[in-house]
């Protein structure tokens, strides 16, 4: 089995240390193999797409730009 190395500040290598019943190595290969799950969600679900970046990005402006609409006239 390939063997990485995942670099982590001193602060939270202190915090993980005052946990050592968890194996870090262990939870570290599952958010790894959950991320790469959901990416592939993701591929799969753009893979006929035709959109560009630019495209993704104006769409993502849009959906932000409502979402702010909202949250404005939700304070009013």
């Amino acid at each position: 089995m390939p063997t990485i190395t995942v670099n982590v500040d001193d602060d939270l290598k202190r915090r993980m240390e005052k946990h050592p019943e968890i194996n870090w190595s262990e939870v570290t290969r599952q958010a790894i193999q959950e991320k790469i799950e959901a990416l592939d969600v993701m591929d799969e679900l753009t893979s006929g797409s035709e959109l560009t970046e630019s495209d993704v990005a104006e769409i993502a402006d849009r959906i932000n730009e409502g979402a702010r609409e909202r949250v404005e006239e939700g304070s009013e």
